[in-house]
């Protein structure tokens, strides 16, 4: 994993808006409908192609293929993965009882028909039926190469420093598909993990970084009102626990986690703060550490990181422009994030980066396709100014 030793590099969380063609033909798939298989890879290379060239442009040093072929980023897998299934008479909104929605019910009533709302991708409940295992192998090799292709592509002057792909974290995806099979919930998310085990080293054995999504280990606490802080912090650990038996034996350098409150443009008055979840969060054998930090939420957090010592030879990737605004960010704002953050752990230990994905979903925009490509460009700015001031 590339550090930043002569400027604060730039990067993303890995979701972005698709284009209106391929969303259709995702769609469509999702439905059950008939797509011409050669006509589907051509939209989604050509849509990575675009994706990764307008990321150079806006000055981006870190790209990602912006899971252009993907419904989503946890079920994208589902069809890599042996023994589960769709339930389509069993739709679900994992929202629906979180302590958000019983505390604003008014607003998110309201809310559903904005872009961004909490729960406004919907989903169908998928199912595990039988046993476990990847079967990914071509889809992956798929999105791999369409990366790669893409960056190859890049006009000359446009080069990118390096690229990561993400993939769900076993947590996300137990939690998604509900278990029919297993005698617990932990042989389920263990059998899990061992499958995705996989694709995380597919991943990292093709040059690129692995970035695990991993959502779920900020925002349990919010869809589980039942739970305390302290059974969350038991529930959080059997999680890090079973993910880092999946990324057993992979390099820690080659892999970023991150973690978020997932779609939510609402009061959010209900977030874990950082300060809570930072100890588990650092027990992931990971490399780089990617959370949210651009919001009015969360952006008081940094000074967290005066008090808590970043283990040796690891970095950070704060949020410094959100998901949750249409506002662009100014780039000296960008900057002062940017220093906050490595004054309290020094300048190669940061990656500049954003709070979440742009379209975590096919079907939804959390910020608009126009504004984006704005937020990006002004986080390469951004990091430019603050790289002037501290390589001064």
């Amino acid at each position: 994993m590339q550090r930043s030793t002569e400027r604060i590099l730039t990067t993303h969380v890995g979701s972005l808006p698709r284009p209106a063609e391929l969303y259709a033909l995702i769609e469509r798939r999702q439905e059950g409908g008939a797509v011409d298989a050669a006509a589907f890879a051509a939209q989604v290379g050509s849509a990575v192609a675009e994706a990764v060239r307008r990321q150079a442009e806006a000055g981006i040093d870190i790209v990602a293929d912006g899971e252009m072929g993907r419904v989503g980023f946890i079920p994208y897998v589902n069809e890599r993965l042996t023994g589960i299934e769709p339930s389509p008479g069993e739709p679900a909104n994992y929202w629906s009882e979180s302590r958000e929605y019983k505390a604003f019910p008014e607003f998110y009533a309201w809310a559903q028909g904005q872009p961004g709302a909490a729960g406004k991708a919907g989903r169908t409940r998928w199912l595990c039926t039988g046993p476990v295992a990847y079967k990914g192998q071509a889809a992956l090799a798929a999105d791999i190469a369409n990366l790669k292709e893409a960056i190859r592509g890049l006009p000359e002057g446009q080069g990118v420093v390096e690229a990561f792909m993400p993939a769900v974290s076993p947590g996300n995806l137990v939690n998604w598909n509900r278990n029919l099979h297993y005698p617990s919930e932990e042989a389920y998310l263990y059998a899990v993990a061992d499958a995705l085990s996989e694709e995380y080293r597919a991943v990292i054995e093709a040059g690129l970084v692995l970035q695990i999504d991993d959502p779920l280990l900020s925002s349990y606490y919010v869809m589980h009102p039942e739970v305390s802080l302290d059974g969350w912090r038991r529930w959080a650990q059997t999680r890090v626990a079973a993910l880092n038996h999946a990324l057993k034996g992979l390099p820690p350098e080659r892999i970023r986690y991150h973690t978020c409150y997932s779609i939510n443009i609402g009061p959010r008055v209900h977030d874990l703060e950082l300060k809570n979840i930072v100890d588990t969060m650092l027990r992931v054998d990971a490399g780089a550490y990617s959370f949210e930090a651009a919001n009015p939420r969360h952006e008081h957090e940094w000074r967290v990181w005066e008090r808590v010592a970043l283990p040796e030879g690891k970095v950070l990737i704060p949020g410094v422009v959100t998901h949750s605004s249409n506002i662009v960010e100014h780039p000296e704002l960008v900057a002062e994030r940017i220093a906050r953050f490595a004054g309290a752990v020094g300048k190669e230990h940061v990656i500049a980066g954003a709070d979440c994905g742009f379209a975590s979903f096919a079907a939804t925009c959390e910020v608009h396709p126009s504004v984006v490509w704005v937020k990006l460009a002004a986080l390469a700015e951004g990091a430019r100014i603050a790289s002037q001031a501290l390589w001064r």
